[in-house]
């Protein structure tokens, strides 16, 4: 793949397969159109300026064309609380962290296998950072993969723990608020229609009362879910969750939950809230890494998340129980998630070692010297747990390294990630979900006015205009 120097070579690249006059875009052979999209994604990355604002928006554009939209799962979540759903199905969260268009396609072509289409894509708020990956590249990039495969339907596409820091929140609480509030507002603009909402940093379990542990974090919930509201558009109900607990910290408790939703509805006053509900049983993010660099066995409480998923959807009438760090759990583990009402599984890390473990030697050794040049290596840490810890980094400053891997060994990652992602969809029990979603889920159709100047670097994200 490569760049594309200016905006007559990029109309010029889609030739045959797709036409630009002035703002419509107009698909004339879908199969000369997926031969040539490569380039055009890698553009929309790694080119500058207005070529690659260019590129951008001709993706959105060439998704509106093809039927792949950007969409909320609002609706289908709240078909499932309110049981209008058969709830035998968890949805895969998935955090697409690097290689971001080959891990896509492996996606795609999974979700294509099965026909499913109940799946969300998403990206925490510290992983935009530190993999690279602003919203509307990391949008457009994806819009990108799905043309390759043929995808065809609605895109979930998330916005994963977009948190308020404890430490940022008690250093500077204006400060630290606005920052995700401006999150949200880029978020939301290039086509982030799902958003988890984690204020759970500042549950403080030293108050005597339930209501007093989560007051701070349901009151600033609703905070952040009235912003979500004030910036979606017209025909989008933006899908956002709330978390009572803190992975990695205590298990959470149906009494917690009633405390939080109770005092969370009480601070929206009427606004729609959220559709799901992030709780603690037992996982942390990325897994427990021993000191020889290999994952402790962890167990999920099932039976709490069965009770959370259950008093969510009985008493709030809302999708479930969401389940955090869980792709390193034990395979034999999926397959009970969908049993004991899950409405939504994140998957992240486990996807990250598959490309880690089969990378070439090459781009591992620079990831690592990456490492060892720019973070510190804690007293009692092993090397092993060091860079197992830390390798996430290393994906935004090598970025392009990893998106030039030479063929082979994009090949072979990518069937090795289809692989697992068939595995869990099978086990989730997401397969021939499109159905499920074509009945429950509006689509919103959004024309993005086409650029005739750079945006500022950093802005086009917050800045892009919805055209009619």
């Amino acid at each position: 793949m490569k760049v594309l120097e200016s905006v007559d070579l990029l109309f010029e690249a889609i030739a045959g397969g797709a036409l630009v006059a002035d703002s419509k875009v107009t698909v004339t052979n879908e199969s000369i159109l997926k031969d040539k999209i490569d380039d055009v994604v890698y553009t929309a990355v790694f080119g500058k300026g207005l070529v690659r604002d260019t590129a951008r928006w001709l993706l959105w554009e060439l998704g509106q064309v093809l039927g792949i939209y950007p969409a909320s799962i609002h609706e289908l979540y709240m078909a499932i609380g309110r049981g209008d759903v058969a709830h035998n199905f968890t949805v895969p969260a998935i955090n697409v962290r690097g290689m971001n268009f080959n891990t896509g396609r492996a996606i795609f072509r999974a979700a294509n296998k099965y026909n499913a289409g109940a799946i969300l894509l998403e990206i925490a708020r510290s992983e935009i950072g530190y993999t690279g990956q602003r919203p509307y590249e990391y949008v457009t990039s994806l819009i990108g993969a799905a043309i390759k495969e043929g995808f065809r339907g609605p895109l979930f596409i998330q916005g994963d723990h977009f948190q308020v820091s404890a430490k940022g929140y008690q250093a500077d609480p204006d400060k630290e608020l606005t920052a995700v509030k401006d999150l949200m507002k880029e978020a939301i603009a290039a086509g982030f229609y799902n958003i988890d909402i984690d204020t759970s940093t500042l549950v403080d379990l030293d108050f005597p009362t339930l209501d007093e542990q989560q007051r701070l974090n349901y009151t600033l919930c609703a905070e952040l879910t009235r912003h979500a509201r004030d910036l979606e558009p017209d025909d989008v109900t933006v899908s956002l969750g709330g978390e009572i607990g803190e992975v990695g910290h205590k298990n959470s408790t149906v009494e917690e939950l009633h405390a939080f939703m109770q005092g969370y509805r009480r601070a929206l006053d009427g606004v729609t809230g959220i559709s799901k509900i992030s709780v603690q049983t037992g996982t942390s993010h990325g897994g427990v890494v021993l000191p020889d660099g290999t994952l402790a066995q962890v167990s999920v409480d099932f039976e709490t998340l069965r009770a959370l998923s259950a008093a969510a959807r009985d008493t709030y009438s809302i999708g479930g129980a969401v389940q955090h760090g869980a792709s390193t759990l034990p395979q034999s583990a999926f397959n009970k998630f969908p049993e004991v009402g899950t409405v939504e599984i994140h998957l992240a890390t486990g996807f990250q070692n598959m490309i880690y473990e089969n990378a070439p030697a090459g781009i591992v050794e620079a990831a690592y010297e990456y490492i060892r040049a720019n973070f510190t290596q804690k007293e009692g840490q092993t090397t092993d747990q060091f860079f197992y810890k830390e390798r996430k980094r290393a994906f935004g400053p090598l970025k392009q390294q990893w998106w030039d891997l030479p063929a082979e060994a994009q090949a072979h990652i990518g069937k090795l990630l289809q692989d697992q992602f068939e595995f869990l969809f099978d086990q989730l029990n997401i397969k021939d979900t499109k159905k499920v979603v074509a009945d429950t889920v509006t689509v919103p159709k959004h024309h993005r006015v086409r650029p005739t100047k750079a945006a500022e670097e950093g802005k086009l994200e917050i800045a892009a205009d919805l055209a009619d």
